[in-house]
């Protein structure tokens, strides 16, 4: 590793998997947070005073105002994520600070959350284990927490980009019909046979499960909101391990209650982890997970390499491989 690398101070705002916090200590000067303790705005500035570059994650948030307050230094944000919707782009390409993210590396370990929410909402997982580990079960009977098979049924994905594509395939497995809605219709090879929608109201009202994969921003906040869930047929199931922000959270929760939506499985949330709507800790019928999408050890360390590689290019004058701003 050259000089410069070796050199450079990079501010490293929460606790990474060890392999990756070995790799980035034998090639730059870091800080630490060894106490994974979320840093306030206040504190990522005034921590980046000496930092050549801030390799973070989505729970931080680089908004016009924390941008505008970074010291010169501050060459790169290397996101530790494939989102960026909590950065604002448009203000560090108007300090000239480079981002980062990681994509590809947990598009796996995603659409296995994303097959885990749809099964453990269609098969009321939650409700058993709740019962099992309660000590509250006490029978079976012809008609004991019943749900619904998948099997068969369509899978209507709403953004087929990378994760949606591999949940695609995974869905595929239980002989579901895929059917999708994307910003442009995928080649034949990458499509599969799934059935391209040019509206999203065409997709909804073929989606016997609801998979959410679309990025995080303003034409896609709320996406899911009480209109377009009347044009989803009875009984549907949604997924989400996209981002909360794509779902009207009071929207969702009434059709839940009323059973227009059946039942739905949530790895992700407005307001997460504290603030999330209080019904989805209350209602049987939702299968939640604490944003778990990418919560292996191979996808971690994956996505720490990546991020790294983007920073060893920045420090070595090449231009990082996953540059978004």
């Amino acid at each position: 590793m050259n000089d410069s690398r070796q050199s450079a101070a990079i501010l490293v705002t929460r606790k990474l998997p060890p392999a990756v916090e070995e790799r980035l200590a034998r090639g730059y000067r870091c800080d630490f947070n060894s106490d994974d303790r979320l840093y306030s705005a206040d504190e990522l500035v005034s921590r980046a005073a000496n930092a050549d570059a801030i390799l973070c994650c989505h729970t931080e948030h680089f908004n016009a105002d924390v941008i505008s307050r970074l010291p010169d230094n501050v060459r790169a944000i290397a996101n530790f994520s494939v989102g960026v919707d909590h950065c604002d782009l448009d203000a560090a390409r108007e300090r000239g600070i480079i981002v980062t993210n990681t994509p590809d590396v947990l598009s796996d370990a995603t659409a296995e959350i994303t097959m885990l929410c749809m099964l453990g909402a269609a098969r009321r997982a939650g409700e058993g284990y709740a019962m099992v580990r309660g000590d509250r079960w006490r029978d079976w009977s012809p008609t004991f927490m019943l749900g619904c098979q998948v099997t068969g049924k369509r899978f209507g994905v709403v953004g087929m980009g990378r994760v949606g594509q591999v949940a695609a395939r995974r869905a595929r497995g239980f002989d579901m019909e895929i059917h999708y809605h994307n910003r442009s219709r995928l080649a034949p090879e990458a499509e599969a046979g799934a059935i391209y929608h040019d509206t999203l109201d065409s997709l909804l009202a073929v989606s016997d499960v609801l998979s959410l994969h679309c990025p995080n921003n303003p034409d896609s906040r709320g996406l899911l909101n009480a209109e377009r869930i009347e044009k989803l047929p009875e009984g549907v199931i949604v997924v989400n391990t996209a981002r909360g922000a794509v779902v009207d959270d009071e929207a969702l929760v009434a059709a839940l209650r009323s059973g227009r939506v059946r039942a739905a499985g949530l790895d992700v949330f407005n307001g997460e982890p504290d603030a999330i709507h209080a019904a989805y800790r209350e209602l049987d019928n939702v299968f939640v997970v604490p944003h778990l999408g990418s919560a292996t050890v191979e996808t971690r360390d994956a996505m720490g390499f990546r991020a790294l590689d983007n920073l060893d290019a920045i420090f070595a004058g090449r231009e990082p491989g996953d540059r978004v701003a």
